[in-house]
């Protein structure tokens, strides 16, 4: 019976969470779903794969329908034995997004009673943990596998904390072996890597202490008990790690052959992405305190400014009927930070940021300066190239560091921190004297208002100027522009005086209790209220019942054209390239064909070559060579149109001759100005290219290919076949993107090797006579992978079964 009281509790917490979780996305019950604008392009860029999973049952691990081709391990690949998927699945019952709202508060909540927070104040703090501003907000736009490494993170560092400082192993090894497993199935390596930045804060903390009290053997029980954690951790997941792995050194994270850039100028930068591409979402560093005041730099790219402000006083100045004014009003760029875009500002709670204070002043434990300092170095990280110095050091220093963009999302880390700080504080204040409740209390409200006075007092520092601006004075005029940065000032002093309302409500609702006017309980659940409501409804102002749509509109979000319906009548097997400004960035015509366009964060680095190097610059053979059948383009109307290009070079063809070049300079050189229906080019340097003759130099190729034919007969994502004839020996070139790591040719049922040409297609010898040829992708990385998966699987329930004896058998005795 005891024990059913002490389970209570959090019996109740966990089905308030499951409540408040599905009230914020009560349409769910509805039967509606978020339209998820990456979710959107994840469609189009999965639809083939997802088509041929439905259809037999089977998953190809690549799809022809984005880049020319590429692996699916990036886009939902369902492995085999992937058990740790299956428990992932069990906890996230609820319908989505309310399944991550949910994830979010049960861990955030196992890591506050892991640190001997009660369950009333663990509850709200798990609540203003899922409610802070940005983890609502990538739930909008669909960055999902984002918003499920995030909802884990807290349960890894629980179970950290169980065995570095309780010493208990065996709970805290599990609970740290499944909630790390847990992590690194979601599948977001940024936010895992950012995860293991923190620990090792947490490590050196402990490292420290154990060398300050000389206890160096629970230190090592605890290395021990983390090496056989990450150990099956990690093996649990090996099929999607290693080929994540595989793919990643082929793909623009991995590192470049090239030695000159697009221009022609010298390439410096040989190891992935740009140093401007890593900070491009450098978080300014005034624009730190909309952690505390949300829209003190504009809110969002797409701001609602009501009836009430400036721009709408303009706009009717001008006038423009009213219904049309509120209209226009309704989503304007009023963000002026140093961003890109911004969806939302990344705000944490001002109540939060509060407590968090008085956790500075009241707590008596060592370990909120752990938090302090994840809070701190996450921070300075997420400025980036506003702080270059440690920025610089770290993306040339720190293994991998540079293989992540968007550094902004580093804070991540901060919005775990500040909210334990916060309950932390809460708990610890009411456990002093009143005398030193008081001093403590007015000393935090000091700190966080004057904070705020300040950004009052220097607010005629500020310019309001966004980096739209020049645009919109272009296309709308300056007076436009001044409306809008009125609003933008309007906009910070409100929120300036908001943030300070709130804090001292709390502030009079603590030293309420330090008079005995209320309860202790009382003046928790109270703050709580108010720390709550003040996210929710800032929360409320970006992701709200409008982002919901039907059923169908989510699982069909991209409608077929008549211009998509004319180019499907083709029932041939090619490809089609959507021109526009920025086409390696569009996956639409990925929902409907074979395309050399797409979305994704880790393109095939080859074909992005291929783009930046020569279909922008209108190479019309190259876009020959990737069986380019249709072009789709806009009119002079601003219709979309298709233009049939009668010069593609098909499926396959026999060339008359192979060329040998001696690096990828070369290669990509020679296609300036390549014949690609009679020449091929061979990288004679590469481990691409199979040489017959090792150590031999490699001579040019000479073919006859006047009664030579090839015919593709049969395709599948997976698997291609083709009829050859043709009297004579000869070489083959196939539209196909080239990766080494899976695709397997054979002749006749026999495997043989096949090259790489072109810098990124397949080519193939072919013996004299009639041959039928099969291209088939036979990945060993997915064997090999689920094989120490399942080995992994097991070994961690015979851990679970011993953990649960030993711990059954120890309390017995």
């Amino acid at each position: 019976m005891n024990k059913l009281q002490r389970f209570y509790p959090h019996a109740l917490a966990i089905f308030a969470f499951v409540l408040v979780s599905v009230i914020y996305f009560y349409p769910v019950l509805q039967g509606k779903k978020i339209l998820q604008s990456d979710i959107v392009q994840y469609t189009a860029m999965a639809k083939e794969q997802n088509d041929f999973r439905a259809e037999n049952n089977t998953e190809p691990y690549w799809t022809n329908s984005a880049f020319g081709g590429m692996p699916t391990y990036q886009l939902g690949a369902k492995y085999p034995h992937n058990y740790i998927k299956k428990i992932d699945e069990l906890i996230r019952f609820l319908p989505r997004p309310a399944d991550y709202m949910f994830l979010y508060f049960l861990g955030f909540y196992i890591l506050l009673l892991v640190l001997k927070i009660n369950p009333l104040k663990a509850f709200f703090g798990a609540l203003a943990f899922g409610f802070s501003t940005y983890l609502v907000i990538i739930l909008g736009v669909g960055h999902n596998a984002k918003a499920h490494a995030i909802a884990y993170m807290p349960m890894v560092i629980a179970g950290v904390l169980l065995v570095l400082q309780q010493k208990k192993y065996i709970l805290g090894g599990l609970l740290t072996l499944f909630a790390a497993a847990l992590e690194i199935n979601a599948n977001h390596p940024q936010m895992t890597y950012y995860l293991l930045i923190f620990l090792l804060i947490v490590l050196v903390y402990f490292v420290y202490k154990a060398i300050k009290s000389k206890e160096y053997k629970p230190l090592l029980y605890s290395f021990g008990t983390f090496a056989i954690a990450g150990l099956f951790a990690v093996g649990t997941n090996a099929t999607s790690l290693m080929a994540t792995s595989e793919y990643a050194k082929e793909s623009t994270r991995g590192k470049s052959q090239l030695t000159y850039n697009p221009d022609g100028t010298k390439n410096n930068n040989f190891g992935g992405m740009t140093y401007d591409y890593i900070t491009e979402y450098s978080y300014g560093i005034a624009e730190s305190f909309n952690l505390i005041s949300p829209r003190i730099f504009g809110g969002s790219n797409n701001e609602n400014l009501g009836t009430n402000s400036a721009m709408y006083e303009y706009v009717v100045a001008q006038n423009v009927p009213e219904d049309q004014a509120q209209e226009i009003v309704k989503g304007l760029p009023t963000y002026w930070g140093d961003q890109p875009i911004v969806a939302a500002p990344a705000y944490i709670g001002a109540v939060v940021f509060f407590l968090a204070v008085i956790a500075l002043f009241c707590d008596k434990r060592k370990i909120k300066y752990v938090f302090l300092a994840g809070a701190i170095v996450t921070l300075l990280l997420s400025w980036g190239k506003n702080f270059s110095i440690l920025t610089d050091f770290f993306i040339n220093f720190v293994p991998m560091y540079d293989k992540f963009r968007a550094v902004s999302s580093i804070q991540v880390i901060l919005e775990i921190c500040m909210p334990v700080l916060a309950i932390m504080g809460l708990q610890s204040f009411f456990k002093l004297d009143d005398k030193e409740k008081w001093t403590n209390l007015w000393k935090s409200a000091s700190v966080s208002i004057g904070i705020l006075a300040l950004l009052f007092v220097f607010k005629g520092s500020f310019s309001f100027a966004g980096g739209s601006d020049r645009y919109l004075a272009e296309s709308y005029g300056p007076e436009f522009i001044d409306a809008l940065k009125l609003d933008r000032k309007t906009m910070f002093s409100a929120d300036l005086l908001r943030s300070s309302f709130l804090i001292l409500m709390a502030f009079g609702v603590l030293w309420l209790s330090i008079k005995n006017t209320i309860s202790h309980k009382v003046a928790v659940i109270v703050v709580g209220i108010i720390m709550i409501s003040d996210l929710f409804f800032i929360d409320k102002n970006y992701l709200n019942n409008s982002n919901f749509v039907s059923k169908q509109e989510v699982e069909q979000p991209i409608q077929e054209t008549e211009l998509d319906a004319s180019i499907l009548k083709d029932k041939s097997y090619y490809r089609v390239f959507e021109v526009s400004q920025n086409v390696m960035s569009d996956p639409r015509a990925s929902y409907f064909h074979k395309s050399i366009g797409g979305y994704s964060a880790v393109k095939p680095r080859r074909m992005q070559d291929l783009f930046d190097y020569q279909i922008a610059k209108n190479n019309m053979e190259v876009v020959n060579m990737l069986n380019v059948k249709y072009l789709i383009q806009t009119n002079e109307k601003g219709e979309k149109i298709a233009i049939h290009n009668t010069q593609a070079n098909g499926n396959a063809w026999f060339v008359k001759e192979v060329k040998f070049v001696n690096s990828a300079d070369a290669e990509m050189k020679s296609l300036d100005k390549l014949d690609t229906k009679n020449v091929a080019i061979r990288n004679k340097t590469s481990d691409d290219v199979f040489n017959f003759n090792k150590g031999n130099f490699i001579k040019d190729e000479t073919y006859k290919t006047d009664e030579a034919t090839i015919k593709l007969t049969s395709y599948e994502p997976n698997e291609l076949k083709y009829i050859s004839n043709n009297p004579n020996l000869g070489y083959a070139v196939f539209s196909e993107m080239y990766y080494k790591n899976g695709w397997n040719a054979y002749i006749d049922g026999k495997i043989t090797y096949h090259d790489r040409v072109d810098y990124a297609l397949r080519g193939l010898s072919i013996p004299a006579g009639k041959h039928t040829i099969e291209f088939k992708f036979e990945p060993q990385v997915i064997k090999t992978g689920s094989m120490i998966s399942l080995l992994s699987f097991i070994g961690i329930l015979l851990l679970l079964g011993g953990g649960i004896y030993y711990e059954t058998k120890r309390k017995k005795a």
